[in-house]
This record gives structure tokens, C-alpha cells and sequence, in this order.
């Protein structure tokens, strides 16, 4: 199977080859004093239906972009590794495998750049069911459970179990514990990057029970460990979203999606706003010396810097800087510039047509929701609505637009909300 499979994607690999998109980093160069050791890029969720479809040329924006990232440090213009955090295939079939891993070989530099994935039981298993490792195994040449050392720093990730019915599985909890204890015997100040498809229960965004996409399986044995980073998928929520970062015991980071955008609004999840499906996005992570870890969150589609955090002693779990507290604090209200108004145009039916300027991030984050309200004269709620901003692009929505039930004398009134719930002061008009 293996020299049938490497048949396929050697072919494949060559013909994406000759159309692979060249990509441009538009965010301006980091003038820190930075200087990187290691670097990586990951991202989860491509979900490839065939081979060279819109998705796999999406990965190959991301690896382009983040050689591209690579060559304007001139301390260290190297990507050391490429990876992907599981839904790797929409459907879990041969040729899907074969069109993901032709995508990243199109692009990616064999000599310099590392491959690792995860297999999850999600999409990845939906057809081969237990093969499915097997046909990971066959094309990446590695276990589906591994433990890469690269430039000295340590990466497990773990697939789904070859435990028919089961996610993870007794045996796959032991052997974490075994290559946790001997990363930290090698160095217990540096960081360890863990990956495995689904959130941790409680952690980034998407991952409560309500939410829907996380699990707490290894949770237990990652709060022994507070030099883990561990990256997630499965969820598909926006990692520009400040929520998408969190640390308590450990850190987690959520990573996106190469394939539509999903969010939990007002209680509700499984939530596909407008513009979901313009969405590839990724991190690209570097370390240094010190073992401090910048994450630089991606919109791959244009190359633009959506995010940036950067992380010191993962050690100490009280010099945290990301934990929900201290984001919520550090975090305030949006705001419409001084001179924004909403401009309302009536329409048929008893309906108007209301618009206002996007407005404007006071602490740097996302704003999330737009809201609109309309009321009577006497104060009665005749129409309400919600538009969630497409965030997740470079250049989200520069005009809010909400068709309305409204009549003469009512009053609108517009405000913007970030992702903790702040909300703007109103724009208000009343309907003449």
C-alpha cells in the first residue's frame, strides 16, 4: 500500500506544483529584539474533498506564506516544521489523504521543513474507520501517536485511538504521561507543544460542553505539565477571537480552520455567519533562547497579521497573561468614531434599510456582534437583530447593514459588542 500510495501523491505533488500560489506577508516586520530558534507553522481543519480543490491550494498559501514570514528574519530564515491538527480530509477517503499531503508536498521544502499531522476520528474517520491510520502511517512514513524532537524542543501529538468506537484509548493516556516526563527530564524549562484534534473541555472558545467541541480525556495529565502549549482544532472558531488563546494550568490555543469559520453567539453554537467560508487560517509560532514562544495569528488568504501574543515563563502558572481574567480586564468596549450616524432609508412592507460605519477596537481585539434595536414610541421592542462581524478576514465589514421593521416615529439605535460582551455607546436615530 505504501508504494502505491507514494505513486499517487508524487504525481499529485507534481502537478499542484506547477499551479502552487506564491504569498505575500503584508504585516509589518516584528522590530523587536526577538530572535528565533525554532519556528513553525500550524493549522487544523483543511478538510480536503479532492485533490487540488480550493482547500488544498489554501494549504499551500499557508506554507508559502510562512516561508515567506521565514525569509524576513535574518537571524534565522528557516521553517523547522509544518502542522496540521486533524480533519485533514473531509470524508476520510484514499484520495482525499492522497490530495492533502500532495497540497503540503507542493510547497514544502523536504530538506529544511518537518511534516507532522494528527489523524482524528472526525472527518479523517468517517470512511476508512480504522485504515485511516494506516493510510496516514503509509503516506507521512511516522506513527499516528509521535515524538519529534526539533532543535531541541519536543512535539507530541496524538491521533485518534486504533480503538475501534473510542477517541483515545487507556494505553494512548500512559504513553502521554511517558513522553511528557521525558521532555521535561531533557530541559524543564522549555516549552513542550502537544497537539490533538479536539479543544480541552473548559479552555479556548468552542470548547465547553455547550459549545459542543471539547473533551477532558487527557486534561487531567496536561495540568500536571504547565510547559505544555497544546493546539486544537475541531471547532472551526476564529483564532484572531482573544477567547481562542487561554492559560491556566497549561496553555491551549485554538487554530482555526482552512475551511469555513463556526462560533457560539448568544448561547447558540454551530453558528455559520455570513462570509464563513472566506476563511484560512494559521499560526505561525517561534521560539527563542529564552524559551519565550511569539504566536502570530494568520489570515493566509491575504497574508495579513490578524493577532500576535507572546508568551514567557510558561514555568511560573502566576506570571500568566492570557488567562480569561486577565483578557476580560485588559479588554474594553468598542467605540463608532465621533462623527458615525446611521443613515435609514425606508422601504416596502414597513421596512427600512439602516447602515452604519463599522466601528472601531479601543484594546486591539475583534469586534464580534453588531446589534440593532428598534423601538416605539412608547418604548416597545418592534425589531431586533444581530450581524456578526466577519472578523476572521484581514478586512472585515466596513458598513453594518440590517433590513428593519420599523414605522415613522420609531427609534433605531445600532451598537457594537467585542467578544467579551462590551458594547459601544448607541447610535441612535429616530425614523421620521
Amino acid at each position: 500500500m505504501k508504494k502505491i500510495l507514494s505513486v499517487f501523491v508524487s504525481l499529485a505533488t507534481f502537478f499542484l506544483s506547477l499551479v502552487a500560489p506564491c504569498n505575500t506577508v503584508t504585516a509589518p516586520k516584528d522590530e523587536d529584539d526577538f530572535v528565533p530558534v525554532l519556528r513553525f507553522v500550524i493549522a487544523s481543519d483543511t478538510h480536503i474533498q479532492a485533490i487540488g480543490d480550493v482547500r488544498s491550494h489554501r494549504i499551500q498559501k499557508i506554507l508559502s506564506l510562512a516561508y515567506d514570514d521565514a525569509k524576513q528574519s535574518k537571524s534565522y530564515p528557516k521553517l523547522d516544521a509544518a502542522l496540521f491538527a486533524g480533519d485533514l480530509t473531509d470524508d476520510g477517503r484514499y484520495d482525499e489523504f492522497i490530495g492533502f499531503r500532495a497540497a503540503v508536498d507542493s510547497v514544502r521544502k523536504k530538506d529544511e521543513t518537518k511534516f507532522l499531522a494528527v489523524v482524528a476520528k472526525s472527518h479523517d474517520g468517517n470512511r476508512l474507520n480504522k485504515k485511516s491510520l494506516s493510510v496516514y502511517e503509509a503516506l507521512s512514513g511516522m506513527n499516528s501517536d509521535f515524538h519529534e524532537q526539533i532543535n531541541g524542543f519536543h512535539f507530541i501529538g496524538l491521533s485518534a485511538s486504533k480503538t475501534e468506537g473510542d477517541h483515545y484509548s487507556e494505553y494512548q493516556r500512559v504513553w502521554l504521561r511517558e513522553q511528557l516526563e521525558e521532555a521535561v527530564k531533557a530541559d524543564p524549562n522549555k516549552p513542550i507543544f502537544v497537539m490533538h484534534h479536539e479543544h480541552v473541555l473548559d479552555t479556548v472558545y468552542g470548547s465547553t460542553e455547550e459549545d459542543g467541541w471539547g473533551i477532558d480525556y487527557f486534561k487531567d495529565i496536561f495540568e500536571e505539565y504547565p510547559q505544555i502549549i497544546h493546539f486544537s482544532g475541531h471547532s472551526h472558531y476564529p483564532i484572531n477571537d482573544p477567547r481562542s488563546i487561554w492559560q491556566g494550568a497549561f496553555t491551549a490555543v485554538g487554530t482555526g480552520a482552512v475551511y469555513y469559520a463556526e462560533l457560539t453567539v448568544d448561547g447558540e453554537n454551530k453558528v455559520h455567519p455570513t462570509n464563513n467560508k472566506k476563511i484560512a487560517q494559521t499560526w505561525i509560532v517561534e521560539v527563542n533562547a529564552q524559551n519565550e514562544v511569539l504566536l502570530k495569528g494568520y489570515d493566509a488568504l491575504s497574508g495579513s497579521l490578524l493577532c500576535k501574543y507572546k508568551l514567557h515563563d510558561l514555568t511560573d502558572t502566576n506570571a500568566r497573561s492570557y488567562t480569561p481574567e486577565q483578557q476580560m480586564a485588559a479588554s474594553s468596549a468598542p467605540a463608532f468614531a465621533s462623527d458615525a450616524s446611521i443613515g435609514i432609508k425606508k422601504s416596502l412592507g414597513g421596512k427600512v434599510k439602516v447602515s452604519v460605519p463599522a466601528a472601531e477596537s479601543t484594546d486591539g481585539n475583534i469586534i464580534f456582534i453588531y446589534r440593532l434595536t428598534v423601538k416605539d414610541a412608547s418604548g416597545n421592542v418592534v425589531d431586533e437583530q444581530k450581524l456578526v462581524n466577519d472578523y476572521w478576514i484581514a478586512n472585515s465589514y466596513e458598513t453594518i447593514r440590517f433590513t428593519a421593521s420599523a414605522s415613522s416615529g420609531d427609534t433605531v439605535s445600532v451598537v457594537a459588542e467585542n467578544a467579551y460582551g462590551m458594547q459601544s455607546a448607541p447610535l441612535i436615530a429616530q425614523i421620521g
